[in-house]
């Protein structure tokens, strides 16, 4: 059953081929035998996952199940999940388990999904490798002592090894489509607002979206339907209307038009990579889209603008962990500004030190103007360039990284080096577009990541876009060499 997508298993536990209880204790077996190998695991939790299974198979003989009902999945370990630990990677909240559930959670519990842990994660989901978590590092299926890609690495590693068929995520500056090209997945983030944020801890609340994890755009539309839709709870939800995505999946491509940013396909991006990509994009021409070059001409100061805004938001909202009301609290401080000083200090690790650094730079007296404005302003710019990309194309696609995935430590002596892994995926957040990678090739044996990106709440076209793609391609069925 663990080499089944999402939708396949679905049919499986509808037919009565198996069980919702007997799927799940497979999943946990394998998690318990395996993920040694990996670490992709922050929390297993059996005993509730066991009880959440024994409730979709209830609901299923009653005649209530729906697509979801039944199916395994693990969270990223950023969203609160009512009474099971959520650390978001950091010794800041590793005692952390909150009386709440995020909407997300509390819509996937109603759809009868199946929980069984929390995957692992950079802290506070920063970082672009699943490097800077307090559990250790995350090691990609693809390869001894690869890096998954981050920060939701845990995420995708735990469904590129096969112990889970789905899992969810978030995407700050390219963190759900980053590991999915270094993983060989289907990552989606939606359009800003699609999904709640309510019950995710904040990084940059202007940019943090959820989104997903699974092997084909069909199991991304299963999962989007059941995640959005417009939230009372959180202030930047959008009300409006959520499609079913799986409609319109078959649809033709005749007529599509793609644009390819010529910006892309610089000196940044490598011969074989830009190669790859190019032979994806041709698949689509043959399905009948008809291709162009175009010119985002501010992009190449996204990744400037980000390390501005992300840090400056990180540092307000990360001021809330102060060892006074939840979270780590250091030993017998002296007085309020020892308790702040040290347990701020013992309770983040290096990364987050630095952006919340950056940050409040960024934001105090005599630099907001110089820096967090002009920041603002460029965001605008790059908004601006993607609205008149639209006027000409349906979908922009290009590479999602500029290298498949690296070795563990290559990178986390230069932050810069580090940060550059995001400057593909970056632009889609500070516009608020939706965007999403699916697997598009090989190279050095490695898998290599097509990003596409869409006009606003445009995720149906472009789940339909990878969905024909994937029926003419096998590059996401392609098996992790180290999975299991």
């Amino acid at each position: 059953m663990h080499t089944r997508t999402l939708s396949e298993l679905a049919q499986a536990l509808q037919t009565g081929e198996t069980t919702s209880e007997a799927l799940t204790r497979e999943t946990l077996e394998r998690i318990r035998a395996h993920d040694d190998n990996y670490n992709s695991f922050v929390t297993v939790a059996e005993e509730r996952a066991l009880e959440q299974a024994r409730a979709a198979d209830q609901a299923r003989a009653d005649g209530n199940a729906g697509p979801l009902t039944g199916i395994p999945f693990a969270h990223k370990d950023i969203f609160c999940t009512e009474d099971l630990l959520t650390t978001c990677g950091s010794h800041m909240l590793d005692n952390f388990a909150p009386p709440y559930n995020s909407t997300v959670a509390q819509k996937l519990d109603d759809a009868g999904a199946v929980c069984v842990g929390k995957a692992n994660m950079d802290e506070f989901a920063m970082g672009s490798s699943n490097e800077t978590s307090y559990f250790g590092p995350v090691t990609n299926p693809w390869g001894e002592g690869l890096v998954p890609g981050g920060s939701s690495g845990g995420s995708a590693a735990a469904v590129a090894a096969r112990l889970v068929p789905a899992a969810t995520a978030t995407d700050t500056g390219g963190s759900i489509r980053q590991p999915a090209a270094l993983c060989g997945l289907t990552g989606l983030k939606p359009t800003y607002g699609r999904i709640s944020r309510y019950g995710i801890i904040a990084f940059a609340s202007s940019l943090d979206q959820a989104g997903t994890l699974t092997h084909d755009a069909r199991d991304a539309a299963l999962m989007l339907n059941t995640m959005a839709g417009f939230d009372p709870k959180d202030s930047t939800s959008l009300d409006r209307e959520v499609p079913d995505y799986t409609d319109n999946l078959e649809s033709d491509l005749g007529g599509l038009r793609i644009g390819l940013p010529k910006e892309y396909f610089s000196d940044t991006l490598s011969p074989e990579m830009a190669e790859q990509v190019r032979n994806a994009i041709s698949e689509y021409e043959k399905l009948g889209a008809t291709v162009k070059e175009i010119s985002l001409p501010h992009s190449h100061l996204a990744v400037a603008a980000y390390y501005v805004i992300a840090p400056a938001e990180a540092s307000a909202n990360l001021s809330r962990f102060d060892g006074v009301r939840y979270g780590h609290r250091c030993e017998n401080p002296q007085d309020l500004n020892d308790l702040y000083l040290r347990s701020r200090s013992e309770g983040f690790g290096e990364e987050v030190k630095r952006r919340i650094l950056v940050g409040t730079y960024a934001l105090s007296a005599g630099f907001f103007d110089a820096y967090y404005l002009k920041a603002q302003k460029v965001r605008r710019l790059i908004q601006q360039d993607f609205t008149d990309a639209f006027s000409e194309v349906d979908l922009i696609m290009g590479p999602t990284s500029p290298s498949p995935a690296f070795a563990q430590g290559d990178k986390t002596d230069d932050p810069i080096n580090m940060y550059l892994e995001d400057v593909f995926t970056i632009a889609s957040n500070l516009a608020g577009l939706p965007a999403m990678s699916i697997p598009g090739g090989m190279v050095n044996d490695l898998p290599v990541g097509l990003q596409i990106i869409g006009n606003y709440f445009d995720e149906a076209r472009m789940l339909n876009a990878a969905h024909r793609f994937q029926q003419v391609t096998d590059w996401h069925q392609q098996v992790a060499p180290n999975s299991v």
